[in-house]
């Protein structure tokens, strides 16, 4: 909806200032320099990045249309899983999680979280280092410094579509002034003419640089920006579900545990104490 909203306010005042100021619609129509200043744009993209962050990019800019899934809903569902995990093993031994996190599909547990499920990463995340707590003696701070390895790496992962993105934005400048090149080579084989004609072409030429800035600016790059808050979204899962994991592995009750898991989530989506009390309560 913010993407939605963003380019109607950018079309509607860029392009509403310009009639307002009596200038000619039609003028700025001008689908040849869309071809060139896109197709450039999209080729250098497709040669510039493997086709695992293409993929990614394109569902990156889904998201952002149909929205994230890591909302406060999902946060509380996280901590509510972590919980009953934690409980369980505290409860009936370290062993006794082992069928859960082996067939998290299957897992009574984890069947009950449907949304988590559905982020595959964060779920071989959560079920890997209890297999590690489970299957081992390591200590809290071994555990950690591999949970940050692991993280840097996905950071990397979740950042590389939006930076790519980013350098579709800061091209764009650049193939606008390609496309009015163009178009002012165009122009020199017709001096001589019609000065209509002459003017129409030095015209389409300007439109091409205003087009490159204007995509550039108005749209790829605050694009590549959302993309990176959603990742970042995304993160913090994680950095919660390592909260938690250390926490426990430290010697925490399963309530103190998913506590310092909720300490680690963004303040707009973290739920309050007694919300993820009553939450885990009714899972």
């Amino acid at each position: 909806m913010a993407l939605i909203l963003g380019s109607i306010i950018v079309i509607v005042c860029v392009l509403g200032g310009y009639v307002l100021s009596k200038g000619n619609l039609m003028a700025l129509w001008q689908p040849l320099e869309v071809l060139i200043i896109g197709g450039a744009a999209i080729g250098a993209f497709i040669i510039s990045n493997p086709m695992h962050t293409i993929k990614e990019t394109f569902g990156g800019v889904l998201r952002l249309l149909t929205g994230s899934p890591f909302n406060k809903a999902f946060y509380m569902d996280l901590l509510s899983l972590l919980y009953d995990i934690f409980d369980k093993s505290r409860k009936q031994g370290v062993m006794a999680i082992e069928e859960d996190i082996d067939n998290p599909g299957e897992s009574q547990i984890f069947t009950r979280y449907p949304a988590i499920q559905k982020s595959e990463k964060l779920m071989a995340f959560v079920t890997d280092y209890m297999r590690i707590i489970s299957s081992g003696n390591m200590a809290p701070h071994e555990l950690e410094g591999l949970m940050d390895m692991e993280l840097e790496n996905r950071e990397h992962e979740l950042m590389e579509p939006s930076h790519a993105v980013a350098k579709v934005a800061d091209a764009l400048p650049g193939l606008g002034i390609v496309a009015a090149v163009l178009g002012i080579v165009i122009t020199m084989g017709l001096l001589g003419g019609p000065p209509e004609m002459i003017g129409m072409k030095v015209a389409a030429a300007l439109v091409g640089t205003f087009l490159g800035i204007w995509m550039g600016y108005g749209f790829v790059g605050p694009t590549s920006t959302a993309m990176e808050h959603q990742a970042q979204y995304e993160l913090r899962a994680y950095a919660c579900a390592k909260a938690a994991i250390l926490a426990t592995v430290s010697g925490q009750a399963p309530q103190m545990a998913i506590e310092f898991g909720r300490k680690a989530l963004p303040s707009d989506k973290r739920p309050g104490f007694q919300e993820l009390n009553d939450h885990v309560r009714s899972k």
